[in-house]
């Protein structure tokens, strides 16, 4: 099963712990044999997403939008990012340079295309610029690839 992740960053610490927790709970539910995850593993329910595959002793690929994509992160997460890049069983460009809204939804476009489900922490809101969570849950939906969204009771985002 090929699963990928879209999800909002900069989540409030107590959604933060409960979208943790429903991705975790997705994940665990799925069996090991055949278990790749997908993920472009930005800061937040990306690579909360992929470090969950991995310890549930699944493959992970990622998809790097841009060759600029690694420094538009927050400083703070690369560490992460560098250990999950060096830890997947393949990479997946997308031949764009600059870590741009355009880059992020061809990305985004690329994850969709190759995986069975899209997991989405997401609060059913429009996106609040190009390529966010709802632009590529519609994406998603358009060709035809099944969407479960994981927003836990009660979170919120800022």
């Amino acid at each position: 099963m090929r699963i990928g992740i879209t999800g909002h960053r900069g989540l409030p610490s107590d959604t933060e712990r409960a979208v943790t927790v429903a991705i975790r709970e997705a994940v665990s539910a799925c069996p090991v044999t055949d278990l790749v995850g997908v993920s472009c593993i930005a800061d937040g329910p990306d690579a909360w997403f992929a470090q969950a595959v991995l310890d549930r002793g699944g493959s992970l690929e990622v998809v790097v939008p841009a060759s600029q994509y690694r420094a538009s992160l927050p400083d703070w997460h690369r560490a992460v990012y560098d250990d999950l890049v060096s830890r997947a069983s393949e990479v997946h460009g997308t031949g764009l340079t600059d870590a741009d809204s355009h880059a992020h939804m061809v990305g985004s476009e690329v994850l969709v295309g190759l995986v069975d489900e899209l997991l989405a922490v997401w609060d059913g809101r429009p996106a609040r610029g190009y390529g966010g969570t709802a632009d590529v849950v519609a994406y998603a939906e358009r060709i035809g690839v099944p969407v479960r969204i994981l927003w836990p009771a009660g979170a919120t985002r800022d």
